[in-house]
């Protein structure tokens, strides 16, 4: 029985025994699995890879990082990517590594399932430490605002393990669970072993996006569940705590195929919106500025939220940096790119990319 003060020892093993097939939850990972559908099938009309891969994860860190509460600004976190060797408060250098261990994770889907192994990676390197599973007692999770204990987690190394254990198993096995519903228990299960002193949460929403890549539901890192998640906090908490305490499985599992509904029309839209705007660069660029490597350029402007001469260059798309600076310029006067105010080296953004990036979620 669970009770909120005593250590979570029998939390049972997958699969739950709830049925997983109502009409409710049939009905909706239908509509979410098109919505994906849709997603994949645009991300691949883009006409660059680089504002998926190098700048659409960013607004999943931020977003997920956000719900722990570990808060940057836009400005902070693109800025600190765009500059190699950038400083930045320790906020924004944790919300940094959150995009680190994802790409880490995508990586290691290459050449091994998703495991234990993966997850403590991926949170020793959010943490930026040496971490592994839990073994000393205390851990338990209290109401923000009142600091009440609502969930103590299981206890004891070799019970985490042995959870964990069955965990990977039901992630790695074949069978008629659609892979949405199987995401969300799965994650349900994970964040309920609870198995690190801190960052179980922000592991286990990388975890969802690298079983999406798994089971081949998208091709690249760019579903932002985190986005629903943080305006929809109280019932992302109030879901797994109701799981946990009354076992009402189809209502968390419905929460999780409503976000991944909602984010991939989003980032469908977001991702029609720069590809317009990568289209209509490229036609600037030819006709006001007389440029030849067109699509070279564009693939540099595109790659960051922000970039410096240092990334033009490097790029070789307009020369050397005596080139690069003076072409820049005149982007800048033709309205194409502006420039930070302020700061060394230089920086310099296209704005209705850097608009559609930041604009309200959700």
């Amino acid at each position: 029985m669970f009770e909120p003060l005593k250590s979570y020892n029998a939390l049972p093993e997958l699969p739950p025994s709830a049925d997983l097939e109502t009409k409710a939850l049939l009905k909706k990972s239908k509509t979410a699995r098109l919505a994906l559908q849709e997603l994949n099938l645009t991300s691949r009309t883009l006409p660059s890879l680089s504002p998926m891969i190098n700048t659409i994860p960013l607004r999943e860190a931020k977003d997920s990082s956000a719900i722990e509460n570990v808060v940057t600004t836009d400005a902070k976190l693109f800025r600190y990517a765009a500059i190699e060797g950038a400083d930045a408060d320790p906020h924004t250098k944790e919300t940094y590594r959150y995009l680190t261990a994802l790409r880490e994770g995508v990586v290691t889907l290459k050449t091994r399932p998703i495991s234990t192994k993966t997850a403590v990676k991926i949170c020793q390197t959010i943490r930026n430490a040496n971490i592994d599973i839990r073994v000393t007692p205390g851990t338990a999770l209290r109401n923000q605002v009142t600091g009440k204990t609502i969930y103590t987690p299981p206890q004891g190394e070799d019970l985490l393990r042995k959870l964990l254990a069955n965990w990977e198993v039901y992630l790695n096995t074949e069978d008629s669970i659609d892979p949405l519903v199987k995401m969300a228990i799965a994650h349900y299960q994970f964040e309920a072993i609870h198995p690190f002193t801190d960052g179980n949460g922000r592991t286990g929403r990388i975890l969802n996006i690298l079983y999406l890549m798994s089971q081949e539901l998208i091709d690249l890192p760019i579903l932002f569940l985190s986005s629903y998640i943080l305006q929809n906090r109280e019932a992302y908490y109030g879901g797994l705590l109701e799981v946990t305490a009354k076992s009402l499985w189809e209502e968390w599992v419905l929460y999780i195929l409503d976000a991944v509904e909602v984010t991939a029309q989003q980032t469908t839209d977001l991702i029609k919106s720069i590809s317009r705007l990568i289209n209509e660069t490229q036609t600037l660029l030819r006709t006001q500025a007389g440029f030849r490597q067109v699509h070279e350029v564009v693939e540099a402007i595109f790659s960051k939220p922000y970039f410096t001469i240092g990334d033009i260059t490097k790029s070789g798309a307009l020369g050397n940096r005596d080139t690069v600076s003076r072409r820049l310029g005149q982007l800048v006067e033709l309205g194409i790119l502006d420039v930070m105010a302020e700061g060394r080296p230089k920086v310099f953004y296209q704005p209705q990319f850097l608009s559609l990036l930041t604009a309200d979620r959700i």
